[in-house]
């Protein structure tokens, strides 16, 4: 039996860094970079150790850790993971180091250093770990909040011109989300109490927990509403367009791949197994959501001129595919839920971390103001290929094996939401390739002619997301400006994504291996059959 703590160590490290970072002098922001990357690398690596120790056939809960924290209301700081939770481990270890290093030369917007930047990504990476490590009710909705200061932050100190507006939007919405879970977790405390004698937050001993269904559905409400909103499922989504645009590159690709995912995982380790059968009877109002997600927001996303709100909206399309596969209970599908929360971390990551590397090109957002990149610039164009071929789902990519997986398992018991669902892969192809068509291709536009003194105006630089004022070309055939490839450090950040892509999009089994007993037993909780067909929920389309 592995006793190190591993989960432990991974929230400690980080949090540590952060100090240590915090801590320098100023200006010592070199120091403070690779700091940052080296503990961050050392995360990566006690992940993939920790992965290591893990038996997929064995107990639910392994690497487990809990000290008593506050005994008279039955709070320990217990941690542990299954396998859902450990591929969202290992999806924060690959992910901060590359936004580490894509961050690396970018000057912040304000007046904040870059030490004061990497400290807030390493807080937030410890916070991250502990979110999806908690196995105390408590301790989770502690590191649910906790999240969101360092977050704040990095927007509200680091981001584009609207960046306030955004960082106290994203702020409230996940404050008041949050609120209403706490009266969840209050309730369920209550409700441990009356059934057990004694109070608890372990999620253990509240998976055995013989709660009223009507006293379910408020509970259920409850840590639904905290969920939805983080993840975002439509109508709950309008924080994102407004941080994702105006977050830094770095925070924008944590924040959408991997803080939104707190949302569906709390959907599979809280509302599923603690009320099973609200869960039954509230999913079809859910998946109407996930397919309102998934269609809106993509006819949104093929409307949108700002790169960084189109990436955003593509987001809220994916998300609404993982809560398809997480309500529709089958196995297959829940497996292909989780796959798609890890494979959507790692190609939207790469859609987003190509775009700030175009901005910063450019020195605008608007996609108007691009053409004809992939002739100056192939590395780059084809970075950016990889990444919209992903984001549609092409086969051959990893995003394909979560989707075909979602959609597979879902039609035996969802066949009505399954067949509206598909309508999104055909506008994830328009609004991916159309953008792609526009930016790479074509005569150049915009920001890339070069000016003449009469039409030149100053930009409003080139970092974290910043518009730049957009130069119209002269009559006469202006010159093109020349567009510099990758560089050796953003090949060093795109080319580990790119072969994840193409890697789990080849052979993703280890990682199925690791989701598909947790999911099952997940299934179990909920009242799944083997087949996935719930006794309490007959299939649409039968008495």
């Amino acid at each position: 039996m592995n006793t190190f703590p591993w989960l432990l160590t991974m929230i400690a490290v980080p949090a540590v860094g952060a100090a240590v970072v915090a801590a320098l002098p100023r200006g010592r922001d070199e120091s403070a970079k690779r700091a940052a990357l080296g503990v961050s690398l050392l995360v990566l690596l006690l992940a993939v150790l920790a992965t290591v120790a893990f038996d997929a056939g064995g107990e639910r809960f392994q690497l487990t850790t809990s000290v008593s924290w506050i005994p008279d209301f039955g709070v320990d700081f217990a941690l542990g993971v299954d396998g859902i939770a450990l591929v969202m481990l290992l999806l924060i270890g690959v992910l901060v180091p590359v936004v580490v290093l894509a961050s690396w030369r970018d000057e912040p917007t304000g007046h904040r250093s870059m030490k004061t930047f990497f400290a807030w990504l390493l807080l937030l990476e410890s916070l991250m770990v502990g979110v999806f490590a908690a196995t105390d009710v408590f301790l989770f909705y502690v590191f649910f909040e906790a999240m969101l200061v360092p977050m704040y932050f990095l927007i509200g100190s680091f981001g584009g011109p609207r960046r306030q507006y955004a960082a106290v939007k994203f702020f409230l919405y996940s404050l008041v989300g949050g609120l209403v879970m706490l009266a969840a977790v209050i309730g369920l405390y209550v409700v441990s109490a009356n059934e057990l004698g004694e109070g608890t937050f372990a999620f253990d001993a509240l998976r055995q927990v013989e709660i009223d269904p009507g006293v379910q559905k408020l509970l259920f409400l409850g840590f639904f509403v905290a969920f939805a909103i983080k993840a975002p499922l439509v109508p709950f989504h309008t924080w994102l367009p407004d941080s994702g645009a105006e977050a830094p590159i770095g925070g924008a690709v944590l924040l959408v791949g991997v803080l939104d995912k707190v949302g569906t995982f709390g959907f599979l380790r809280y509302c599923l197994p603690l009320f099973p059968d609200a869960s039954r009877d509230l999913a079809p109002y859910v998946l109407t959501l996930a397919v309102a997600g998934i269609l809106y927001a993509a006819l949104l996303a093929m409307g949108q001129s700002d790169l960084k709100r189109w990436v955003s909206y593509t987001s809220i399309a994916h998300f609404g595919f993982i809560a398809l596969g997480i309500f529709a209970f089958t196995t297959e599908a829940g497996t292909g839920a989780v796959l798609y929360m890890v494979n959507h971390g790692i190609a939207t990551g790469l859609l987003f971390l190509v775009v700030g590397m175009l901005i910063a090109r450019g020195g605008s957002r608007q996609i108007g103001d691009y053409g004809g990149v992939a002739a100056q610039a192939p590395l780059l164009a084809g970075a950016f290929l990889v990444a919209c071929l992903a984001a549609l789902a092409l086969p051959g990519t990893n995003s394909f094996v979560s989707e075909f997986l979602v959609l597979v398992g879902s039609f035996p018991t969802r066949p009505v939401f399954t067949v509206l669902a598909t309508v999104g892969i055909i506008l994830a192809a328009l609004y991916a390739l159309l953008v792609y068509q526009r930016t790479m291709h074509g005569p150049p536009r915009g920001v890339l002619l070069e000016p003449s003194p009469e039409t030149s105006a100053p930009t409003a630089g080139a970092g974290g997301g910043a518009t730049a004022t957009t130069l119209e070309a002269p009559a006469a055939a202006p010159a093109r400006l020349r567009v510099r490839d990758l560089s050796r450090r953003e090949l060093a950040v795109a080319a580990p994504m790119v072969a994840l892509i193409i890697a789990l999009g080849v052979y993703p089994q280890p990682l199925i291996d690791l989701i598909e007993p947790a999911v099952a037993a997940t299934m179990s909780d909920v009242g799944a059959d083997p087949a996935g067909v719930s006794p309490q929920a007959p299939v649409e389309g039968t008495d």
